[in-house]
């Protein structure tokens, strides 16, 4: 037996559904609560009900797009597994759904409300993600134990995120496994 859908969550879907087009298409500047209402159907209102402004809905659309966009990898060593993600992350950066990243990050500076919704619904759930990385090298012996795992995850990808905010120099996957051979040199076993 299926559970019936209830109104807000159609309400939800069809929001979040528009936003993620509109951001697909424009961008951040694209997803306005004008264009949100025109799409979905649902009255600026009702959107202003479930979410504070239009920063919230797209940091919620672009997570819902997100969530299964980097999957982890499972190479068999420590090495292997964080060098193929900090790969699998700049490409990630380097594409479209990286450029709308950089806008939202970029929101979080004047927005706090923002800068929290963007940590809760997709940072911490991608660096949980590295965590279990980080958890199967400890598990195999292969990174050093004294090491935070949160230090860890910002000494390989702090590089990468600060080469796609600053444009200064290529994020792409060769780069970002010299990025993940320099760290990985102070990391491991």
């Amino acid at each position: 037996m299926t559970t019936p859908v209830t109104r807000s969550a159609r309400v939800r879907a069809a929001v979040l559904d528009a936003t993620a087009a509109l951001l697909a298409e424009g961008g951040l500047p694209a997803a306005t609560v004008d264009a949100i209402n025109a799409r979905s159907g649902v009255s600026k209102a009702t959107i202003y009900k479930h979410w504070a402004n239009r920063t919230a809905v797209a940091i919620d659309a672009f997570a819902a797009m997100m969530a299964e966009t980097v999957p982890l990898p499972d190479t068999g060593s420590a090495r292997g597994d964080l060098t193929e993600q900090a790969r699998r992350v700049a490409a990630f950066y380097a594409s479209p759904a990286g450029r709308i990243f950089a806008q939202l990050l970029a929101q979080t500076s004047s927005d706090p409300l923002a800068a929290r919704l963007l940590r809760e619904r997709f940072l911490n759930g991608r660096q949980e993600a590295v965590r279990v990385l980080w958890q199967r090298g400890l598990d195999r012996g292969q990174v050093r134990p004294d090491i935070d795992p949160q230090v860890a995850i910002d000494v390989l990808f702090g590089p990468i995120v600060f080469r796609m905010l600053t444009g200064h120099a290529p994020i792409d996957p060769p780069q970002a496994a010299q990025i993940a051979e320099a760290a990985l040199t102070s990391l491991l076993t």
